[in-house]
Formats: C-alpha cells, structure tokens, sequence
C-alpha cells in the first residue's frame, strides 16, 4: 500500500466507521476497512493482508473503551441478578 494511502486511510479511521456508513456499532473490522480501502482506490485486500497493513500502521486489536451507546444498565444488571446464577449452577 503506498505511502499517501497509508495517511489517508489513517484519517478516515480516526473518524469513525459511521463516517463511512456503519451505524449499528462502533467497531473497526477488517471487513469494514477493507471496504473503505476498496470504495476509494478500488483495490480488495484480504483480511489477512488488511490486518498487515494496519499492523505496520501501527494499529492494533482493542477492546471499546465506552460501552455500545445501545447498552441497557438495567437489562444487564437483571440479566447478572436472574439469568447468571442458573448459568453458573451448570
């Protein structure tokens, strides 16, 4: 991938993938910045050769630092009160 993709590509991704149409989480996946590679320079790169490139960008695998803004306190605080004993019983 050429030098100025590479800039290019790191400021789309700072701006989030619903700049690019992604709307249902906050997630960056290969999938997804492949398309966005693809949707600008018309190149498909594989998952494993996306993972390299961001690799060598710098990027790596991480954990959300917020929870999903469609998270329910209360569904997850009566899921761990209700549900959670009768699985940890197993």
């Amino acid at each position: 991938m050429k030098p100025e993709w590479r800039l290019w590509l790191a400021a789309e991704l700072e701006k989030g993938p619903v700049a690019h149409g992604w709307t249902e989480d906050q997630r960056w996946t290969l999938a997804r910045v492949a398309t966005v590679i693809a949707r600008r320079f018309h190149v498909r790169f594989s998952p494993a050769q996306t993972w390299r490139i961001l690799r060598q960008m710098g990027w790596t695998v991480q954990v959300p630092v917020r929870w999903a803004t469609e998270r329910d306190e209360e569904a997850v605080a009566t899921w761990i009160k209700e549900t959670w004993p009768r699985v940890e019983r197993r």
